[in-house]
């Protein structure tokens, strides 16, 4: 089948979002309720779909002016490696061309593909988290 790409998020539900999440290991695909508020929220979002399922997310929180934060970043394993990520981190990132700032925080396995489309460590940044849900 066609894998669709689309920035319509009326086909998203939290069955769908949990499936996708917890397809990776996620500990936020058992909150499905709050992933699917949180996605909604977010200033855009682009979705990659094998008939009605949900194989893959990117989602943009963001200023609408000079910083887009990409925070959720997810193909479901059975679908990596065929371009999905990069074609829709590739969408985002034109959406949100000319920002001063795009910014992600990447696992170290997945750092070298980040890479690839630009992103680099910057030197004297730590990321640092606060999270109820651990």
């Amino acid at each position: 089948m066609e894998i669709s790409y689309t920035d319509n998020m009326e086909n998203m539900t939290k069955e769908n979002l949990q499936q996708l999440f917890l397809s990776v290991e996620w500990e936020s695909g058992k909150y499905p309720e709050e992933v699917l508020e949180a996605v909604k929220g977010s200033h855009s979002c682009i979705t990659a779909w094998d008939g009605d399922q949900l194989i893959g997310l990117v989602n943009a929180l963001s200023d609408g002016v000079l910083t887009a934060y990409f925070h959720y970043v997810l193909i479901h394993p059975d679908y990596q490696g065929r371009g999905i990520g990069k074609g829709m981190m590739d969408r985002m990132l034109h959406r949100y061309k000319g920002y001063q700032t795009k910014v992600l925080i990447a696992y170290p396995n997945v750092v070298e593909f980040y890479g690839k489309l630009g992103f680099e460590e910057e030197d004297g940044t730590t990321p640092l988290f606060i999270s109820d849900l651990m």
